[in-house]
């Protein structure tokens, strides 16, 4: 059997803003979260800049991959996450924005909050109350407690409760 990874999350929220939001011109544009396809991993190598093995969560078969794009330019992915719905909640295995909306020259804001909101919104739909989990880097503890009001529960479990969850979804949904 295949051993999988548990990675501890160290994304950071840049900016909690109304979907993503131009960096230049402060312009916001409304976004679609989709599953990936296998076409789409075909532009996501660490040779273009990217972090993690996408193909490698794209096959575990416990989770699923998505994408967030802008609305009608689904081909420019701006993040990524991949996730697992399990008993209670949904579980973060990894976020990561794409190559050009990380760092000082980064085009959009708000791409990592964006995808926790779409977390949130995963677990409601499949009646967790907005429960999400993931592991954190003990560095990042802190500014998830802050930018994502996650609860820290010990070692680097993160979890978003209700009520953060819903501020998430009103924000970006």
């Amino acid at each position: 059997m295949k051993k999988t990874s548990k990675y501890h999350l160290d994304f950071a929220v840049d900016k909690l803003t109304n979907s993503i939001e131009n960096i230049f011109t402060g312009d916001s544009f409304p976004t679609d979260i989709s599953v990936v396809t296998k076409e789409d991993l075909k532009s996501v190598r660490k040779k273009n800049g990217w972090q993690f093995d996408w193909n490698f969560e794209f096959k575990q078969p416990d989770r699923d991959v998505f994408k967030l794009t802008i609305v009608n330019n689904s081909s420019v992915i701006q993040g990524l996450t991949s996730l697992t719905v399990k008993t209670d909640n949904v579980y973060i295995h990894l976020i990561e924005s794409a190559p050009f909306n990380i760092g000082k020259s980064k085009i959009y804001a708000g791409v990592p909050g964006n995808i926790v909101a779409y977390a949130c919104k995963l677990s409601f739909q499949r009646g967790f109350d907005g429960y999400v989990s993931f592991l954190a880097k003990t560095k990042l503890i802190e500014h998830y407690t802050k930018t994502l009001e996650a609860t820290h529960f010990g070692k680097n479990l993160m979890v978003i409760n209700t009520p953060a969850a819903l501020k998430l979804i009103d924000k970006y949904f």
